[in-house]
């Protein structure tokens, strides 16, 4: 079953609605603004099309019970390195991971491609500190591997395989060749 959305708080509204617009090629479908619960506050919730009927939404907050002192990351705040805890959003085709990495890239982004064997990735971090990533999976998954999916489950010393070849491509100016 595909999700319907995930939402996430941010720091920095503008940078977050900049990012997901003009980086990411979202499309804001919809802005909430309520009352908190417990009528201290309020919030804001912006709704971005991310595609196939799916979304992202982020939480614009100003409550006094909440505060300043919130995190808006998804991972490095809990202890864990910003690769843990990411969203990755899905890129049809290689051509089209390849159209975004160059919007990235045309936008002043360092970009991490890899090449994972079963999906080829992108990444980079959003505003307010999460990792973010478009994926393209080229297979599908045979028999055999969703097979050993459910031995390796469990096993608590599995066959380690190799993490995939990575390219890092620079920030480019507009027009030029990457």
């Amino acid at each position: 079953m595909a999700f319907h959305h995930v939402a996430y708080g941010t720091r920095d509204l503008t940078a977050t609605h900049e990012f997901y617009t003009r980086r990411m090629g979202f499309r804001l479908v919809k802005v909430v603004a309520a009352p908190t619960p417990g009528d201290r506050g309020w919030a804001k919730y912006l709704v971005y099309d991310t595609g196939n009927g799916q979304m992202i939404a982020f939480w614009d907050l100003h409550d006094p019970q909440i505060g300043d002192d919130w995190k808006a990351d998804h991972a490095q705040s809990l202890g864990a390195p910003e690769w843990v805890n990411h969203v990755a959003f899905d890129a049809p085709t290689l051509d089209d991971l390849h159209a975004r990495r160059k919007i990235w890239q045309e936008s002043g982004i360092r970009v991490l491609e890899v090449d994972h064997e079963w999906c080829t990735s992108i990444y980079t971090t959003d505003p307010n500190g999460p990792l973010v990533e478009f994926c393209c999976t080229t297979p599908s998954f045979s028999a055999e591997e969703i097979a050993a999916a459910s031995r390796l489950v469990h096993d608590p010393a599995p066959p380690l395989e190799g993490l995939g070849t990575s390219s890092v491509h620079e920030p480019i100016t507009a027009g030029a060749a990457s």
